[in-house]
């Protein structure tokens, strides 16, 4: 080792490498309890004078031990203590306030319903109340631990989720939506879920609908709406559950296992919502996630909420209050409702109402027996039951009451006449016939009416909306009568209504002139309803169906103005005048068709200038701020002059050398500078081919073959030497010696010596075969052993064919009749059947060959490779698709590459970087890795595989994250993340470098449509000239993606073509004048993008589903089949990656034949007879796999041909019966479960658990068992003897240091003989005293022989300053590892390099292991179900299992994943890459700025153009193309409105500062409008003038207003209803102060304005056909045989402006206007614009839910800055210890950004403003490295 080398192991924490602890994933915080013990225990043992050698840092002695588990213990207690928290002082802020603001006029006192009743008093009732208050709390506490996220994740058709009826109807419900309004929000709720590929049913409950009683016409619309998404949708929904704790319920969960249930956490009223608390409550109990509907948002790609994970704690709660639930829930109910109480004195049972619809129905059959629209039909009925019902009430009227008491002198209104009432009923039969023939493109001009009905009225809406109820709920049940359901969405428009009662008593009784025909059909269908009405009325008589009106009792209220006014003016929506060639060139054929205003318009000569405030303030806003890149932390570099920063480098440089040998074999390569490269690989095979060699080239040749033949002398002497002894241990123990032998055949390189050994190991393996046949007689055989045979034969045969002469052939022939596979022995021999040999019958497997090779051998059999050894690779051979990967990188193309994981995807890559590192000094390779953990990985390997003599200054490999870097413009391979090389590639003075780039390759690249900067992904991919490498094992649309890349690669080459015309001359001259070559050397330039697809894992996986049956685990095969249902094959296919091994191939075919005796193709597939495996002695991986899908194609046939019950039986057959137990139970045995798998030789493995302190929880459970398995094994004595053997070494020590002398010349020989004894008595005890410490095998995973001590203790000191880094040593030592994102970077390495290298066995892990982390094992176990483990995540994670060269089959357990979701899993297509919405504000700034200041204009302009034009969404969308254009020219708007850019699309102004936060957009444009308005420098006054201090209050008040714009975390909207003394948060943020709120009330509006504009100016580019349909079930409303009609035109307003709102939404009153309020557009916009607010950078400074309660930000930066405290954010602030570190460390990064950028942007070194924000940085740093 190198002095460096040396040094580097010895540096302490803040010494060598501070990348690592400045990397942002390295989180340095310490949490005191925990060092505290550390600290205590290295203390203790100093006091005690434990001073002895023994004592060695590695060595795991009893006090470490037992510190450890009391530290240990203190945590779950610390842990309990949070969890079993008392909640007691919580109280709600509105107890009975529950009622929200829809239904809060519902119900008044002229209409009530009657329930039964119910003593409120009772102690039932007291008590049940008490315990719902507890329940509520109980639920409350779970939300607000709810994570904001991605719902889908990335299932598509295979998963599959509940939406609660009810909770979609409360969501969706709005006190001034119109009837079909309401169904469109709820067609477009739905139907976004449906886009995006959400498989779901909806569950109506019966007992819910009592809760609507009191309001009817919520009712009216659950009942409508459940039959609408029953007869027009395909959406599964469920009624025949009476409740939620109904059993049949509970046997549809556990018989589907939807992956979440959708439900609110809100009701109508207070019953409501305690109904769903129970709901709720059960769900969870049940192990079903929960997601809210409150908060909810979308996206182009993704529906956003809060999703709360099942725990144990939620079930242990359901089962402590079972009965208390049950009980509860009863009581919920119990109140039904009994009757209608009208006006305060005229009652009506509802069993009368029922019993009378049920007889008009049978009435009306018989007038329209051939059936006839729902529309008419319901509006018949209801009208003629209300009429004959109300007549019967008011004749029946009590009229003594009457005489003693007015309803006027009780408060209630007087009841309408029967006149009245029919008045009231012809109008609604009017209502029905507009909406018959008016299509909806004339009902969205009618007026907008403002007058509601009267008091009076009300009571009589009320009982149709209860009569239209029951009309709906009878003709559900009604299946002989022919009824069109089409139009269930349009049963009713109140506001037509209402236009129609205000037209007939206030405007057609004025005269002739407003007295409007109604149209002849209309007028005749009107005739033909009332006339229906009457009929069905029987005996009364409500006169005719003309005049409409025949009373003049007024209906609305007289409240002026009666109408809205619709000529509010729109703000001017003419663009300000640009002049941009790149503008023109990309937006110009839409800017032609825009209005422009002149350049005198005010709009333009009042542009903001930003003078008066520069000069003020010395603030220069113009000034081009630093490089972003260069803002990272850089503590060394290639270039530095410092002795110590070159050191730092050199030590950096050993670790990751060290780090990169636990990632890959071999040593480093050292690269030559080689000039130009050959093409390709037939370029070599050509120059081998010259007819005439030199003298030298024939010399050279000879010596290579002698030096061959010398080397095959030595492996064949070694072979001599290994032989016998290699021979008798395959004897003695077979598993042994074989492993021997493979592993001697791995070093040979002659194939003769290889040939031999195969040979002896055939001859062994039989010997060994034929004496354990005659050990066994008549006892079943050990296949095993025969496996073994059978292996050389097929080695020999394949790999050795050439080899095998005569007498080979004849042993290999007797070896098979030997097994009894005489058919096999004749078409190898060639001969035919020999007779019968009884000795040789002895000694038969009993198995038919091919079953024997399919069954047994499984993942033995040979899988297809090439045997010609490619030039360009040195260690293996390639595969076909391998070598067509190293043909695009030597003809400079892209390549897209989907193939599995551990394939040998990225040899590509750094086969790539080779060659980039071969041809020059200057040319660059870019490696984008999606992780900082990744980008580390993959600098190890670099550091690993080469080494180059540069220049001084230039390295080979540099590093680019968010904050830190080194050599990133100095190095040839740069290692980054996206976000990072975006920063590059946008920078106007990194271009230069950006054209040495050669290549860039992307590493999972599938990340292009993730849920965090896929952007990102998308806009490198676009603006890259040079070819790359885009690398993933899950896509499931590659083609799609390569043939959208193609088109970017020929837009580049145009571009290209263009550019080099352009400056060739330019270029010319420049090279004659100054003579200068070109650095970089050109490349032979390619377009093509080739896709790659290899499917084939090297290794099967195999999944087991593990249960607990008793004491014992039961560990069951689970078929990949048995995961698909016959509705999912016929649906979507067996899907293509569902790979069967040849023993679960077996397993189909013999399942299907049992199913089936009869089958017909039995025979043909019957292995034995099937073609590619009849008489073939080496059945092929390949072979197999045709036989598969030879029995997935039969399968699929069964189905075509009818044979669907037979599939479902098969398919039944092969599911695991896994038995069900608790959590608790589980979990307790979890250690246990992993001694199983050591037992089951599964080991190494990786256990996926998503939560953090699950993970290291599991770990310590582990660790415990160990521990306590020790102790329960070892001697009772042994602590005794431990002790006084550690007292006798005491005693040995003082002896020694008495006679240790001052001067060893002057030592007498008896003193010096003493010396000698005493140590020679030291060493005996140490020894003895290590040999009772040491760890029994039996209680440990570790591998002591793996790594050496030495390595251990340099791999532990990277830790040794971690604030777990001695937790993490203790388990370790035990084989135990644990693994997460908010670990150190430190840590994290330390588990990975030990597991790599063998040390640790057992690692917990979350999801921080999927993406690429080279961790491969034996076993993957899915520990614990959640939201995160998706399709995705489910194919990288069961990736990680089976070690290629190591491992012949991976294994995946799946331990308490109930069944449902283990089969989704495996049956579950990877998610499509789709575009998400390109554009932001702040992009279009940074790609004005790029193209305005770039050194090569013409490079950044076809950069820019790239970047707008090639947005994924857009490829092949020719409206999305359009949309984004006109997207664009607003966001330039805005930005020359607001100052950020010039006429000319010159950046100005703060423009800098806006792109340097271009993450926190509209936050950073925010920030600028307070800094520009004064207002940081009106807050931030110094202590005394002249100082520079400031208070705590302006610090406060300053981090308060960053919290608001920068750290906005939601909490659920229902966590605000309480109030609750916080240990020491205060939870929820307060609102900013009032000048900076005004400001950004300032900045919304224009915000606003903007938008409006955008989208008014997009509105011809919608789908006009779509807009009028509904969005789910397409139902029509556009009407083709509307013919007019007078009064129609009448009601119209033509001043209303709807050019930009839907259809739909124009009912409920909705104009252009009102677009100009960002709370509208969701519910306003043209759904097929696919645009909503989210694409507005609005900064909202209060958010509501459907249900218009607030949702409070979390004040967690606010909080700590207050207090300091960690811990108090995960009690209070409901984060967990690792989200809120990372979250406040981002907000300090922040910060800083800010700082550096004022102190850049500012002459004046004094100013306040900046002072302050430097401070404050100072101090945030400062509080979080104290943690």
């Amino acid at each position: 080792m190198d002095s460096a080398e040396a040094d580097f192991w010895k540096v302490d924490d803040d010494d060598t490498s501070k990348s690592a602890s400045n990397d942002d994933e390295d989180n340095e915080s310490m949490d005191s309890g925990k060092i505290g013990l550390t600290q205590q225990f290295k203390r203790e043992d100093v006091e005690s004078g434990s001073t002895s050698d023994y004592d060695d840092e590695n060595e795991t002695s009893d006090k470490e031990e037992k510190t450890f588990m009391q530290m240990l213990k203190e945590m779950a207690d610390r842990e309990k203590k949070t969890e079993d928290r008392d909640y007691s002082n919580f109280y709600s802020t509105s107890n009975s306030e529950e009622v929200t603001q829809q239904a809060s006029q519902t119900e008044g006192k002229d209409f009530r319903v009657l329930q039964d009743r119910c003593d409120s008093q009772s102690p039932e009732r007291v008590k049940h109340l008490g315990f719902l208050e507890r329940l509520n709390l109980h639920i409350w506490t779970s939300l607000s631990q709810a994570d904001y996220v991605s719902l889908l994740k990335d299932f598509v058709e295979s998963e599959f989720f509940v939406i609660d009826g009810d909770s979609l109807l409360l969501k969706c419900l709005c006190k001034e939506t119109e009837y079909l309004t309401f169904f469109y929000r709820v067609e477009c709720f739905l139907h976004d879920f449906t886009e995006k590929g959400a498989k779901y049913v909806i569950v109506f409950f019966k007992d819910a609908e009592q809760m609507y009683f009191a309001y009817p016409h919520f009712l009216f619309l659950r009942t409508a709406l459940i039959e609408h998404l029953k007869h027009n949708t395909d959406i599964s929904v469920h009624t025949e559950f009476s409740n939620c704790l109904s059993s049949e319920w509970e046997i549809f969960l556990k018989n589907s296992y939807p992956y979440f249930i959708i439900v609110s956490d809100v009701g109508l009223t207070s019953l409501q919502t305690d109904y769903l608390c129970i709901f709720i409550a059960h769900s969870l109990s049940k192990k079903i996630n929960v997601v809210l509907t409150s908060g909810q948002e979308y996206d182009t790609l993704r529906v956003y909420g809060y999703h709360l994970q099942s725990l144990w704690k939620h079930r242990l709660f359901f089962q402590k209050h079972e009965k208390d639930l049950q009980c509860a829930c009863e009581t919920i109910v119990r109140y039904t409702a009994t009757s209608l109480c009208l006006y305060g004195h005229l009652k009506l049972s509802l069993k009368s109402i029922q019993k009378e619809i049920h007889q008009t129905i049978l009435l009306l059959k018989q007038l329209w027996p051939e059936g006839s629209d729902i529309r008419r039909t319901v509006c018949v009925l209801a009208c003629a039951v209300v009429l004959k019902l109300y007549s019967n009430m008011l004749k029946n009227a009590d009229t003594s009451v009457g005489a003693e008491e007015e309803p006027s002198e009780r408060g209630e209104s007087k009841p309408l006449s029967p006149e009245e009432a029919a008045d009231l009923c012809r109008m609604q039969c009017l209502t029905v016939i507009f909406l018959l023939h008016m299509p909806l493109s004339r009902r969205v001009q009618i007026r907008i009416i403002k007058s509601r009905w009267t008091e009076r009225v009300l009571p009589l809406m009320k009982m149709y909306e209860f009569c239209t109820h029951f009309v709906l709920t009878n003709l559900s049940d009604t299946n002989d009568w022919k009824l069109d359901l089409t139009y269930l969405p349009d049963l009713n428009d109140d506001s037509l209504l209402r236009n129609l009662a205000h037209y007939y008593e206030m405007e057609y009784c004025e005269g002739f002139k407003f007295q409007k025909e109604l149209g002849k059909e209309m007028e005749n269908e009107y005739q033909f309803l009332w006339d229906t009405i009457t009929k069905l009325a029987v005996k009364y008589d409500f006169g005719d169906a003309f005049p409409v009106r025949n009373t003049s009792q007024l209906f609305l209220e007289q409240k002026q103005p009666f109408f809205r006014g619709c000529e509010e003016e729109i703000p001017d929506i003419g663009l300000i005048p640009m002049k941009s060639d790149l503008v023109e060139a990309y937006a110009g054929d839409v800017l032609k068709v825009l209005p422009v205003l002149e350049s005198n318009d005010p709009a333009v000569t009042s542009l903001i200038k930003y003078k008066e405030f520069d000069e003020l303030c010395h603030w220069h806003s113009g000034r081009p701020l630093t490089e972003e890149y260069e803002r990272a932390q850089c503590s060394a570099d290639a270039k530095s002059k410092d002795p110590n920063e070159r050191r730092q480098i050199q030590k950096l440089q050993t670790f990751y050398r060290f780090y990169g040998s636990t990632l890959e074999d071999g040593t480093s390569k050292t690269i030559v500078n080689q000039g130009a490269m050959p093409v390709n690989a037939n370029t070599v095979v050509k120059k081998t081919r010259k007819t005439h060699k030199s003298k030298a080239e024939i010399i050279a040749e000879e010596n290579k073959k002698r030096l061959k033949i010398k080397e095959e002398k030595k492996e064949q002497e070694q072979w001599k030497a290994l032989r016998m002894s290699t021979e008798k241990e395959i004897k003695q123990n077979l598993t042994v010696g074989i492993n021997k032998l493979e592993k001697f055949l791995k070093t040979l390189q002659s194939r003769s010596v290889k040939f031999s050994a195969e040979i002896a190991g055939l001859s062994a393996c039989s010997e060994v075969w034929k004496e354990h046949c005659k050990k066994q007689g008549n006892n079943p055989k050990d296949l095993s052993i025969a496996v073994q045979v059978m292996r050389r034969i097929h080695i020999l045969l394949e790999k050795y064919q050439d080899l095998l002469e005569k007498s080979h052939l004849q042993k290999l022939t007797s070896c098979l009749r030997l097994l009894g596979f005489e058919n096999l022995a004749c078409s190898l021999s060639g001969q035919v059947r020999e007779s019968d040999d009884q000795s040789i019958s002895n000694y038969t497997t009993e198995v038919r060959p091919a079953r024997f090779q399919l069954q047994y051998m499984d993942y033995y059999l040979l899988r297809e490779e090439r045997n010609d050894p490619d030039p360009r690779v040195q260690h293996f051979i390639p595969d076909t698709w391998q070598r067509e990967l190293l043909d695009a990188v030597d003809n400079n193309e892209s390549a897209v590459i989907v193939a599995p994981t551990s394939s040998g995807k990225t040899y590509a890559s750094y086969y790539c970087m080779e060659k980039v590192l071969k041809m020059s000094n200057e040319g660059v390779v870019v490696y984008v890795a999606p992780t900082k953990a990744l980008v580390n990985q993959v600098v190890g390997i670099i550091y690993s595989r080469f080494t180059k003599k540069l220049p001084d200054g230039l390295v080979v490999c540099g590093v680019f994250t968010r904050d830190y870097r080194h050599d990133v413009m100095n190095c040839q391979i740069l290692v980054t993340v996206p976000q990072c090389l975006e920063i590059l590639m946008l920078s106007p003075r990194c271009q230069e470098w950006t054209k040495r780039i050669q290549y860039v390759i992307f590493d999972e690249v599938h990340c292009l449509g993730g849920e965090i900067g896929a952007e990102v992904w998308e806009h490198l991919l676009v603006t890259i000239r040079c070819p790359f490498l885009a690398l993933s094992a899950t896509i499931s649309n590659p083609e799609h993606l390569t043939a959208w890349l193609q088109s970017v690669k020929r837009y580049w080459q145009h571009a290209e073509n263009t550019i080099e015309e352009s400056s060739t001359n330019s270029t010319e001259n420049f090279t004659r004048k100054y003579k200068v070559k070109s650095k970089v050397k050109e490349q032979k330039k390619s377009y093509r993008v080739r896709l790659v697809l290899y499917e084939e894992r090297y290794n099967d996986l195999e999944k087991y589903v593990c249960s607990i049956k008793g004491t014992d685990f039961v560990i069951e095969h689970c078929h990949p089949c048995a995961a698909l249902t016959v509705n999912h094959i016929e649906s979507y296919g067996i899907p293509s990656d569902l790979s069967l091994s040849p023993r679960e191939s077996l397993q189909l075919y013999d399942t299907m034949l049992k199913v089936w005796p009869e089958w017909p193709r039995a025979q043909d597939l019957d292995p034995e007879e099937f073609v590619l495996f009849k008489n073939k002695v080496v059945i092929k991986k390949v072979d197999v796999r045709k036989y598969e899908q030879e029995l997935k194609k039969e399968l699929t046939e069964w189905i075509v041909t009818g044979q669907r019950q037979k599939v479902h039986e098969l398919l039944e057959c092969l599911k695991p019966q896994p038995v069900d137990c608790s959590k608790e139970e589980k979990w307790t045995k979890f250690a246990c479960f992993v001694d199983k798998l050591r037992e089951m030789d599964k080991l190494p493995a990786i256990f996926f658990i998503f939560g953090i302190r699950s993970v290291e929880r599991a770990a310590q459970n582990i660790y415990s068992n160990l521990l306590k398995k020790q102790k329960n094994e070892q001697d009772p004595n042994t602590e005794r003897e431990k002790e006084n053997l550690r007292e006798k070494l005491r005693k040995v020590h003082r002896r020694l240091k008495k006679l240790q002398p001052f001067d060893a010349k002057k030592v007498s020989a008896s003193k010096s003989e003493s010396i000698v004894v005493a140590l020679s008595e030291k060493e005996h005890l140490e020894k003895k005293l290590k040999k009772l410490t040491e760890i029994p095998s039996a209680c440990t995973y570790a591998n002591s022989k793996a790594v050496d001590e030495n390595t251990l203790a340099k791999i532990f000191n990277r830790v040794r300053f971690q604030r777990k880094g001695y937790e993490q040593k203790m388990l370790a030592l035990r084989g135990i590892g644990y693994h997460h994102g908010s670990m150190a970077f430190r840590e994290r390495q330390v588990v990975e390099m030990l597991f790599r290298l063998g040390y640790i066995k057992v690692v917990t892990a979350t999801g921080t292991l999927a993406l690429g982390i080279n961790m491969p094992c034996k076993s993957v176990v899915f520990a614990e179900d959640s939201i995160f483990l998706d399709a995705l995540n489910y194919r990288q994670m069961s990736g990680r299992a089976g070690r290629r060269g190591q491992d012949m089959i991976g294994n995946v357990f799946f331990y308490d994943i109930p069944l449902p979701k283990v089969e989704r899993l495996i049956k579950s297509n990877v998610p499509q890459l789709k575009g998400q919405f390109p554009l932001t504000i702040s992009l279009v700034l940074r790609l004005m700025l790029l193209a305005a200041k770039a050194d090569d204009k013409a490079d950044a302009r076809a950069k820019v153009l790239s970047m707008l034009k090639h947005s994924l969404m857009s490829f092949k969308q020719e409206r999305h193309t359009e949309l984004l254009k006109i997207y664009f020219i607003f966001s330039l708007q805005f930005l020359i409105q607001e100052g950020y850019l010039d006429q000319a699309g010159n950046p100005i102004g703060f423009a800098g500062l806006v792109t340097h936060l271009h993450y926190y957009e509209p936050s950073n444009f925010v920030l600028v409008s307070f800094l520009v308005k004064g207002l940081f420098h009106k807050l931030c006054q110094p202590i005394e003038e002249g100082s520079t201090d400031f208070s705590e209050d302006v610090m406060e008040k300053l981090v308060l207003i960053l919290a608001n714009l920068f750290g906005r975390r939601y909490l659920p909207a229902g966590t605000a209803k309480f109030k609750n003394k916080f240990y020491q948060s205060k939870v929820f943020l307060e609102d900013l102060p009032e000048d900076f709120a005004e400001a950004v009330y300032e900045y919304n509006s224009k915000v606003e304005r903007n938008f409006a504009h955008f989208l008014l100016t997009a509105a011809k580019l919608a789908d006009t056909e779509q807009e009028y349909r509904l969005p789910l079930s397409k139902t029509d409303f556009t009407f083709k045989n509307w013919h007019g009609s007078e009064l129609a035109s009448y009601l119209m307003d033509n001043t209303k402006n709807i050019s930009a709102i839907s259809p739909f939404a124009c009912l409920s009153g909705m104009i252009d206007h009102d677009l100009f309020q960002a709370v509208n557009i969701n519910q306003a916009v043209l759904h097929s614009l696919k645009i909503n607010v989210t694409n507005c950078p609005l900064l909202h400074l209060e958010k509501y839910d459907d249900q218009g309660r607030k949702r409070p930000l979390n004040a967690y930066a606010l909080d700590f800055y207050k207090h300091g405290s960690l811990t108090a954010l995960t009690t209070d602030n409901w984060l967990n210890e690792g989200d809120a570190y990372y979250h406040l460390k981002d907000f300090s990064l922040l910060i800083k950004a800010i700082g550096t950028s004022l102190s850049e942007l500012c002459d004046n070194p004094n100013d306040n403003v900046l002072l302050a924000f430097q401070k404050l940085a100072e101090n945030y740093e400062n509080k979080l490295a104290a943690v």
